[in-house]
């Protein structure tokens, strides 16, 4: 009997973690690409680019420049740490396009007020592939 319930609850599924469903486009956030994320970074007015990944993911590499906050931490408090100005220009990040953390980060942003937002959707997965420098610390 207790090999049957182990089996139930190994098979139902953990209600507690919410399930991210990434959407084509975030209504009201400009979607960029790789070369776009460079073209914006270098500009003289560059975004501050957040790294919504966890710490575990950021070990294999991030975007020079980046900032970790993963989706779990990011709040109004955490954010107003990174900058105060609400129009200040903020781009996330993720793993790529399957990745919903940066998806919750920029929601959690909105709410907090900030407009200026960028969502980099290809995230680190597109800027490894295209075979851009990426930071490792070893």
């Amino acid at each position: 009997m207790s090999q049957i319930s182990n089996a139930v609850a190994i098979e139902t599924p953990d209600l507690t973690r919410q399930n991210i469903i990434v959407p084509e486009k975030i209504a009201g956030v400009k979607t960029v690409n790789a070369e776009q994320v460079i073209s914006e970074l270098t500009s003289d007015d560059p975004p501050i680019l957040i790294d919504a990944r966890i710490k575990q993911d950021r070990e294999y590499g991030y975007i020079e420049s980046s900032i970790g906050l993963p989706d779990i931490e990011t709040n109004c408090q955490s954010l107003s740490k990174i900058t105060a100005d609400k129009d200040h220009h903020l781009m996330f990040y993720c793993n790529g396009v399957l990745c919903g953390r940066s998806v919750v980060a920029i929601k959690v942003a909105r709410s907090c007020g900030y407009h200026n937002l960028s969502w980099f959707k290809g995230g680190f997965a597109e800027w490894n592939e295209k075979g851009y420098q990426y930071i490792k610390n070893r």
